[in-house]
């Protein structure tokens, strides 16, 4: 599915996507920590018919409900299948070298061979997240790799 990113400057980011009947769809997360869900006229595109202010813990709420809770179960099935794969949740602590930092300046993917697949972030999931995510303590990493990569993905982020 495609999603459409674009930057509201001042405001935050818009996330759109079109379901299979046409629809578009489109959730803006504010720099507040508010979401807007938001429908769009299926004849005009650019004329919301209907919008939904969430609070961040609504909005996490309603990501649970929609399944993105399960990108971590579906992970753990994922390494009961493949033989030497592990998945661990990596919290990043008060005081983390990486707390406030982004994705990209950890280089865990190029230093251990481990992948971060998520973030858990109060109740929200973020799957894939780019190399300009921000982490923040409190976050929880999920990493996939080897058990030797998954440790050295928790040691960057304990002591950098």
């Amino acid at each position: 599915m495609d999603v459409e990113r674009t930057s509201l400057p001042g405001i935050g980011l818009q996330h759109v996507f079109t379901t299979s009947r046409g629809r578009q769809v489109g959730v803006v997360s504010h720099r507040t920590g508010r979401r807007d869900l938001a429908v769009y006229d299926k004849q005009d595109p650019d004329t919301c018919i209907v919008t939904v202010q969430l609070t961040a813990e609504e909005a996490g709420f309603l990501a649970e409900l929609l399944g993105t809770g399960k990108v971590v179960e579906r992970l753990n099935d994922l390494h009961k299948q493949v033989e030497g794969l592990v998945t661990e949740q990596v919290p990043i602590a008060a005081g983390s070298p990486y707390d406030g930092r982004t994705l990209g300046d950890t280089r865990a993917r190029s230093r251990t061979g481990a992948s971060i697949v998520a973030v858990v972030r109060n109740a929200e999931v973020i799957a894939s997240p780019r190399p300009g995510f921000v982490f923040s303590a409190g976050d929880k990493v999920v990493v996939v790799g080897t058990a030797e990569g998954t440790a050295a993905v928790a040691r960057i982020f304990a002591s950098g």
